[in-house]
């Protein structure tokens, strides 16, 4: 039988706020463990909570950017259940009316488009964090992440296999990144999520029992743990067994996922509207005053990079693949006054293989857009050649400087002196005519042979094209 993959993704970010979603308390990671949950984030009696004004902005704009429906009046809920890192006892969430509604995000996987439609976006407070190591058999609580205002992003079950989970994923966190609502830190567990797997047979109209996969935070994680889980089902509903509905693990180290909880629903968690919190009313004015503020996003940045500059789709997706990374590219190309498509290469290229091996971002890069720049400027000019350009760019980012400093320094200037270059090929020709009358017999590969020579002699320096122009002349 032929089964069919249905996923839908309910992803977690991190507002890039300064303060909590319902207090003033900080929102920085890594301080000391509970040196950051006032009295609202621990639940005292009688303290009341206090909405975020920029974490509603931040949920607007994303709601914007996917084409969604801003809800004008929504609603925050309780969301009871307990766990030790919850003091209150429930959560403060959003249910039936969030704040997005239905929106859209595009994908593309090996070549072909899709829209995965995103159910809702609602905002939410985090929960703290239990510490199970170092503690002697018991667990320590950690509630400075308490409170922290969560953006959470549900889609519709529209999804058909890992590989577009991953796409969509990836969409949704270069997405927020651009916005600037989220810093998208998956180690650090800013954006993070649950999968919701399941399989039916080929053809089925009917969903298939699913099961959630808890608090996935690598891209590669989410492939392999949805492969798993996929393997998985079949193979039980296979073997005449029957899926039930739970709440999983992925173990990365043994690349399974193991049941965690049977799965709640909707009223297990007995939700009703908060009492401490009025509905959030949201404005025409406030929702078109956050329209004027968003960036140029991805898609838009991409089509513009081709018919601007002139790349490839291919091209244009890598390079707007981040803000950042679009930005320094932007830069490059407008610095250098040059060929656009050379400047792509050399960010795509060198550097960016620069970057993976140190495993820096863009922002952290050694070598800065005016610095890049500068050196394509001496390759479009000819005063380096591009071989030369990558000696030019290993001290560059190891040393730094500019490009002419390091070119006049190490001697490294083309030699495009017609008259010189002609009087190293009469040299060459006279040592080797051997390989010259093989040459003439028709062994058209010796070219190379003389082309290295002349090329051993100027240590790089000649002019290539020059170089090949004039030796065609010479061996005729």
């Amino acid at each position: 039988m032929q089964w069919e993959t249905v996923i839908g993704l309910e992803i977690h970010a991190q507002l890039a706020t300064k303060s909590k979603i319902f207090s003033g308390a900080a929102t920085a990671y890594g301080a000391e463990p509970n040196t950051q949950a006032c009295a609202v984030d621990l639940g005292f009696p009688g303290v009341l909570p206090v909405l975020n004004e920029e974490a509603v902005r931040m949920a607007v704009k994303l709601g914007l950017a996917i084409d969604a429906k801003i809800t004008p009046r929504s609603v925050f809920a309780r969301k009871n259940y307990f766990y030790p890192d919850l003091p209150k006892g429930y959560q403060i969430s959003q249910y039936d009316l969030p704040v997005v509604g239905l929106g859209r995000l595009d994908i593309e996987v090996d070549g072909v488009s899709k829209t995965i439609g995103v159910t809702r976006a609602h905002l939410e407070e985090d929960a703290g964090k239990s510490l199970h190591e170092d503690f002697h058999g018991a667990s320590g609580i950690d509630l400075n992440r308490a409170g922290t205002p969560l953006l959470e992003i549900v889609s519709e079950p529209d999804m058909r296999s890992a590989k577009e989970a991953v796409a969509y994923m990836k969409k949704l966190h270069s997405l927020v990144r651009y916005l600037e609502i989220c810093d998208g830190n998956m180690q650090e567990g800013s954006f993070r999520c649950d999968a919701n797997v399941s399989v039916r047979p080929k053809g089925e109209s009917k969903f298939g029992t699913r099961c959630e996969i808890k608090n996935l935070n690598s891209f590669r994680f989410v492939e392999k743990a949805i492969n798993f889980e996929v393997e998985r089902q079949i193979e039980i509903i296979e073997n005449g067994g029957t899926i039930t509905q739970e709440t999983r693990l992925y173990d990365s180290v043994k690349d399974e996922t193991r049941s965690m909880r049977s799965k709640e629903e909707a009223n297990d968690y007995r939700y009703f509207p908060d009492p401490d919190l009025l509905p959030l009313d949201i404005a025409p004015e406030f929702i078109e005053q956050v329209r004027g503020s968003l960036p140029e996003l991805p898609d838009a940045k991409r089509a513009r990079f081709q018919s601007q500059y002139g790349l490839s789709d291919y091209d244009s997706a890598v390079l707007t693949a981040s803000r950042e990374l679009a930005d320094y590219y932007e830069a490059v190309a407008k610095l250098a006054a040059s060929d656009a498509k050379l400047c792509a290469n050399w960010v795509m290229g060198e550097l960016s293989g620069k970057l993976n091996e140190d495993g820096l971002e863009i922002g952290q890069s050694k070598v800065s857009a005016a610095q890049l720049a500068g050196m394509i400027q001496r390759i479009s000019d000819d005063t380096i050649s591009g071989k030369i350009a990558k000696q030019v760019f290993e001290t560059l980012w190891h040393e730094g400087g500019t490009a002419d400093e390091i070119i006049e320094k190490q001697g490294l200037k083309q030699i495009t002196d017609t008259s010189a270059i002609e009087g190293i090929i009469d040299g060459i020709i006279a040592a080797n005519p051997e390989q010259l009358a093989q040459y003439r017999a028709g062994k058209d590969k010796l070219f190379g042979f003389f082309v290295g020579q002349a090329m051993k002699a100027t240590q790089g320096k000649a002019n290539p094209a020059q170089l090949n122009e004039l030796l065609k002349k010479k061996l005729q």
